[in-house]
């Protein structure tokens, strides 16, 4: 597992195992976003086999399923709702981290500049360029 900050409070990663997450606790994560589908991934790493060890550790949990190349604004509310009642430090992850930083890149649209927006996941090489009109769209409804 790899811990790639974002921000001080938003962390992103590819898929976990329940045995990282003793690891991320002791990171100072509070709250765990699952953006990984169950039908990628082995019943062994299925959300309800990672919540309950996230649970079991005090942690808190939420599942917001993002299937590839079908990314909904349901999924940006859930994610910015989530974060914004986190008690502390997120930490998001799903298949590489891509998707958990798009869908914090889109959360955050209007409150933050957009080149941050798109710069902050480059350095961890997620490019998220192509989002630039919809963060400028979204920016404008803010």
């Amino acid at each position: 597992m790899e811990i790639r900050a974002l921000t001080p409070s938003y962390a992103v990663s590819p898929q976990i195992d329940p045995a990282d997450l003793p690891a991320i606790k002791a990171a100072g994560y509070s709250l765990i976003i699952d953006n990984r589908p169950d039908g990628e991934i082995p019943p062994d790493l299925h959300t309800d086999v990672i919540r309950a060890a996230a649970e079991a550790l005090g942690l808190a949990f939420v599942a917001n399923p993002v299937i590839g190349g079908a990314l909904t604004m349901d999924n940006v509310a859930t994610q910015r709702a989530a974060i914004e009642a986190a008690t502390g430090p997120v930490f998001a992850y799903c298949a590489s981290g891509n998707r958990s930083s798009v869908v914090w890149a889109l959360a955050h649209a209007g409150q933050m500049p957009i080149d941050d927006l798109i710069a902050i996941p480059a350095r961890f090489g997620y490019q998220l360029e192509h989002l630039r009109p919809t963060l400028q769209g979204l920016s404008q409804q803010g």
